[in-house]
C-alpha cells in the first residue's frame, strides 16, 4: 500500500534526505515559467517540476532505491506549492519512475522492463516548445490540436492496436498495466488521474512492442498536454465520469489478459466512444462527434 509522502509525518533515521545540489540553506529554486497560468498550463507546470526532480535527485549521485526528500523539503528547495510538488510527484510515479510508500517515504525505482521502451517515459517529460507561427504547409511542434482531430486520430490508432497488444504483450506489460490501473483508482485529484489515465493507455500502445506505433501515439500524448483539450477534458470531468472511464479501462485490460483480441478492440472502441460523447455534450461547438 502506497501514499504520498512528506505530510508531516516523521521519516525514518536509515537514510538521511536528499540535498539538492547548488541550492544554499534558505534559497529556493524557481522553476522556469511557473508564473500562475490558466488551464491546462498547470499540467505544463508539473511536468517541469518532475523533471526537476529527477535532475536534482541525478545530480546528487541518486539511483534506484535512494529516498527522495519529503514533499515538504522539495517544495520548500524549489520554491513552489506543496500541492504542486504532489502533482509533480503523481506523475512520476504513474510514469513508474518512483514509489511511495506509507510510513518510508518516496523512493528512485528502476524504469520497468516492459513494452513500455517503445515510449521513452523520459522523452514523455520534455514539455514541447510553445506554439509559434505554422510553418508552411504544417502544424507548429507542440501546438494545440482540435479535440475532435485528437479523437479522430485516437479511433484510427488506438483499437485497431489492441491486435497487436494481443499478440505481444508480456507478464511483465500486463502487471504494468495493473500497476496504473490500482494508480487510477486511488487518484485524490483530476491530475492525478489523468496521469494516470495517460500511463494506462501509454503502457497499453507501448506492449505492442511496435517502436513505430510507440512514437505514433507519443504525438497523441502530446496532443494530449495541449491547452484546447485539457481545458476541454477538464469541464467535462466529474466523479461519475472517472469511474466509467476506469470500468472501460478493466474491461479492456481484462480483455487483454485474456488474449481475446475482439473483446479488446472493442471495449477500447467503446471507451473511446464514451470520452467522445463526454466532451461533445460538455462543448457541442468542438465537434467531437462519434460516427
Amino acid at each position: 500500500m502506497r501514499t504520498a509522502v512528506g505530510a508531516g509525518e516523521a521519516e525514518p533515521s536509515r537514510q538521511a534526505d536528499l540535498a539538492w545540489p547548488d541550492t544554499p540553506a534558505g534559497s529556493s529554486r524557481v522553476i522556469p515559467g511557473s508564473s500562475p497560468r490558466a488551464g491546462t498550463m498547470h499540467a505544463e507546470r508539473g511536468l517541469r517540476l518532475a523533471e526537476l526532480i529527477l535532475s536534482g535527485a541525478r545530480q546528487a549521485g541518486q539511483g534506484p532505491g535512494s529516498r527522495l526528500p519529503t514533499e515538504r523539503q522539495l517544495a520548500a528547495d524549489l520554491g513552489v506549492t506543496r500541492s504542486s510538488v504532489r502533482h509533480a510527484l503523481a506523475m512520476l510515479e504513474a510514469q513508474g519512475r518512483i514509489s511511495r510508500e506509507v510510513g518510508r517515504g518516496t523512493f528512485l525505482r528502476d524504469a520497468p522492463r516492459t513494452g513500455a521502451d517503445a515510449v521513452p517515459a523520459a522523452d514523455s517529460l520534455a514539455v514541447p516548445a510553445a506554439a509559434g507561427p505554422a510553418p508552411a504547409g504544417g502544424q507548429a511542434p507542440g501546438a494545440d490540436f482540435a479535440p475532435a482531430d485528437v479523437m479522430t486520430v485516437r479511433r484510427l490508432l488506438e483499437p485497431p492496436a489492441m491486435s497487436l497488444v494481443v499478440a505481444w504483450a508480456t507478464a511483465a506489460d500486463l502487471d504494468e498495466m495493473d500497476r496504473c490501473l490500482a494508480g487510477g483508482d486511488r487518484a485524490a485529484s483530476y491530475e492525478e488521474f489523468e496521469s494516470w489515465d495517460l500511463a494506462l493507455h501509454r503502457c497499453i500502445m507501448a506492449a505492442s512492442h511496435s517502436p513505430l506505433l510507440g512514437a505514433l501515439y507519443q504525438a497523441i500524448e502530446t496532443a494530449r498536454h495541449g491547452q484546447v483539450w485539457g481545458d476541454l477534458k477538464r469541464r467535462s470531468a466529474s466523479l461519475e465520469h472517472r469511474e466509467q472511464y476506469q470500468g472501460d479501462h478493466r474491461a479492456i485490460v481484462s480483455a487483454l489478459r485474456a488474449r481475446d483480441s475482439a473483446r479488446a478492440v472493442e471495449a477500447m472502441r467503446l471507451h473511446l466512444a464514451r470520452v467522445s460523447d463526454h466532451l461533445n455534450a460538455t462543448d457541442p461547438a468542438a465537434g467531437v462527434i462519434w460516427r
